[in-house]
């Protein structure tokens, strides 16, 4: 295949043929021409500041660095005209001309965010999911950006840990059908177009499963683990095509990720055919030195040794590998690879034909923050909404009535977008209550703060590093709760915004209590002891846990963070506009104590019965159930779902062979609404232990009130594989047993043998 290309930073036309080892030759000419230093340039990321920081440094002397070619790429510039200036002093002022990247953490939306990643998975609408990304992508390469630090597909399953908030929950299978269409929804399908980006898929590896639920701790786990239950999401993306990864904060089998070359060689490139470019996260490679693994310059070379192309803002790089090529620690072929490997993305993104394609002035006028937009935030937002509880049919509520809104989040414009929203703009975001003043403008609507997020000062400083997330008022918390019961006893019907601030949630914020502060506890007791009808609208960015609130005679509809327009859209659904139809995608503990908790969970030789009474020698708790408050895939509806007649189409397949399984849905309830049918496999017998089930295939249908669907899910060769004890890819005859139903805990079942 013969293509021609006109690269500017030769300044002539050059016709060339993909060679056996698909080199592109304008990257091979200009390495040809590059000395060390500046291949070595190439391999540094830097921020000159002014966005959100995610570590202690910030770059220097930026510019001087540019037009000496000691740099590959920035983040935190934005706008056309800012990356103009970045770029035109590589492209200009340095001896080779090699533009730059220009990254920026988009993680759910760019200036229109929608619903935290935990909160847009709830939806299980991968179509919306590609179009969220698509858009993200619209908006942030009309501001110049071309390389975006998402999609988070770190599995998690301990919501002490904060960053639950920037993936997709606890299962592989879900969260890598989310990673495909994330990467797609980013790149599509040339990257070199105005309107797609580089898309980065992070952390590698395993940062979910971090000890004890906090940030950038230790990860022990052993590599029949890795493979069938943390690794598939990221194998997903790499398979989508994914142009970049991030490597991660934690070891793996006791070698930082940063320096692991079995991760970042043997595994991503020799195993899965990885062929982009590797960056660290955020100053990881010197924080190997803390790790114990040696000085700067060792940790270094162990990280470009060991496969990693790009460091982000720490230098080593920069100031060390030179050194490194001098003492014989690394090689210059090492550093070319490297350095090749970023200026093929570069090559692919289209800057050597036009390093200026993204820095169009007119568009962002045109794609950002556009109503269509705006819209589609909306939908989004509507879409991620879990119905948890619903006493008493509290929900929907009529919007000719007198309603209380209260709750520290009812009014609080700095807690709509959520948490890792660098680009976003909270003045921009609609408030719960301007929600309810444009959707039921017939209605009453009265407002009280009726508690503070929180009331501990120390707490609150903690949570406010980058802005006002908990506000203090200067009334006594016994005055608010007061005022908000007064104003529950003049209306109909109470709507209660609590939950977490947005910095409650995200990095560096795990929490040892998750639960709702006690604060608001306080003011939940005092509304519902008023007798009125009372529903609880839930902010959060993790699983909580609220066994008591759920005890309480109220609705509960769990929001997350909801983005730009949340107002609007928890008003769309709490009057009726939409019917709920999110599920859970992490399991919710009744406390702190059950955590690590996930439904794919083990049997253990002396399982508790399944009724769940306590039993002597049995693997139980003396205080607690084992049972989850919510499965994973829980989630109600106005409206209720009836399945039944469950079939499969054959009762006995081959290696080879795929198997249709089909259930009737019936809606059996008042309202239209969508429901998630959900697929779940259980191994009865293999060489390792099996999981009780694991999720695999779901479709979301619509069925109109009293409408009966077929619908077939087919599982493939494939669904029936599992990594064994020697890591083979393999599908073992024998039993398995097919589960469907409305979560995970579906009782609806039949058997097949696979040969």
């Amino acid at each position: 295949m013969t293509i021609k290309k006109c690269c500017i930073l030769f300044g002539v036309c050059l016709a060339f043929t993909l060679n056996a080892q698909n080199r592109i030759p304008e990257v091979e000419a200009l390495l040809q021409k590059m000395t060390l230093e500046e291949k070595i340039g190439q391999l540094n990321l830097l921020t000159p500041g002014g966005g959100v920081a995610t570590g202690e440094v910030v770059s220097k002397n930026v510019e001087a660095k540019i037009k000496a070619g000691q740099v590959g790429g920035l983040f935190g510039v934005a706008g056309p005209e800012k990356v103009r200036v970045a770029q035109e002093l590589a492209v200009k002022e340095s001896r080779l001309g090699i533009p730059l990247l220009f990254g920026s953490d988009v993680i759910h939306g760019y200036k229109t965010t929608y619903p935290i990643p935990l909160g847009l998975s709830a939806s299980w609408d991968l179509d919306l999911m590609k179009q969220a990304a698509q858009m993200a992508a619209r908006e942030a390469t009309a501001d110049g950006i071309n390389w975006n630090f998402s999609p988070m597909v770190d599995i998690a399953r301990d919501p002490r840990w904060g960053r639950m908030a920037e993936g997709a929950g606890e299962d592989p299978y879900l969260g890598s059908r989310i990673a495909t269409a994330m990467v797609e929804g980013y790149q599509g399908n040339d990257l070199a177009a105005a309107h797609t980006m580089l898309a980065c898929v992070k952390h590698f590896a395993l940062y979910g499963a971090s000890e004890a639920g906090r940030d950038y701790h230790s990860v022990d786990m052993g590599k029949i683990k890795m493979f069938n239950q943390y690794l598939p999401p990221y194998k997903a993306a790499v398979d989508a095509g994914v142009a970049s990864v991030m490597s991660s904060f934690n070891d793996v089998d006791g070698i930082p990720a940063s320096g692991n070359k079995w991760l970042l060689t043997d595994l991503l490139r020799d195993r899965w055919g990885f062929e982009g470019f590797v960056v660290s996260d955020y100053t990881s490679v010197n924080e190997m030195i803390a790790h114990g693994l040696g000085d700067l310059q060792a940790v270094s070379a162990l990280s470009l040794n060991a496969g990693l192309d790009m460091d982000m803002v720490g230098e080593g790089f920069l100031t060390t590998l030179k050194k490194s090529v001098e003492d014989g620690k690394v090689t210059e072929e090492a550093i070319t690879n490297a350095c090749r490997r970023i200026l093929e993305a570069k090559y692919n993104s289209g800057l050597f034909d036009d390093p200026y394609r993204y820095l169009d002035s007119k568009r962002p006028i045109k794609d950002i923050l556009t109503v269509e937009n705006r819209a589609l935030a909306r939908k989004l937002a509507a879409h991620s909404f879990v119905l948890l509880k619903n006493h008493g049919q509290i929900l929907p509520v009529k919007k000719n009535q007198k309603i209380a809104l209260i709750g520290p989040l009812a009014d609080s414009r700095n807690n709509m977008l959520g948490t890792w929203a660098p680009t976003g703009d909270t003045h921009l975001a609609v408030t719960v209550l301007e929600g309810f003043r444009n959707v039921a403008p017939n209605a009453t609507i009265g407002f009280a703060k009726g508690a503070n997020i929180a009331d501990d000062p120390i707490f609150a400083e903690h949570v406010n590093v980058f802005g006002p997330r908990i506000e203090i008022d200067e009334r006594a918390p016994e005055v608010l709760v007061d005022e908000a019961v007064q104003l529950a006893l003049n209306s109909d019907v109470v709507i209660a915004v609590v939950g977490e601030a947005t910095e409650m949630s995200g990095e560096a914020a795990s929490r040892t209590d998750i639960s709702i502060p006690e604060s608001q506890k306080i003011l939940i007791r005092a509304l519902v002891a008023t007798g009125k009808p009372v529903a609880l609208v839930l902010m959060s960015g993790r699983p909580l846990t609220i066994p008591d609130e759920y005890e309480l005679p109220v609705a509960i509809l769990q929001v997350w963070h909801p983005g730009v327009e949340a107002g609007n859209a928890i008003a769309d659904v709490v009057f009726g506009d939409y019917n709920p139809s999110g599920k859970l995608t992490a399991t919710w503990p009744r406390n702190v104590g059950q955590i690590p908790i996930y439904y794919s969970a083990k049997n253990t030789g002396r399982p508790a019965p399944e009724s769940g009474e306590f039993q002597k020698f049995r693997s139980n708790y003396l205080d607690a159930p084992n049972s989850p408050l919510f499965p994973f895939g829980y989630g109600l509806s106005y409206t209720t779902f009836e399945y039944s007649d469950l079939k499969l189409d054959k009762e006995t397949i081959g290696q080879d062979e795929s198997i249709s399984v089909t259930v009737t849905v019936t809606n059996t309830g008042n309202f239209d609404g969508e429901e998630v049918v959900q697929l779940y496999l259980r191994d009865v017998v293999r060489s390792i232990t099996p999981p009780k089930r694991e999720l695999k295939g779901f479709e979301k249908v619509f069925l109109k009130k009293g409408e009966r669907k077929e619908v077939t899910i087919t599982l493939s060769p494939n669904d029936l594989k599992f990594y064994n004890g020697q890591l083979e890819y393999v599908a073992e005859p024998g039993d398995f047993e097919v589960f469907v139903g409305t979560n995970s805990d579906a009782q609806l079942s039949k058997s097949f043998v696979l040969k």
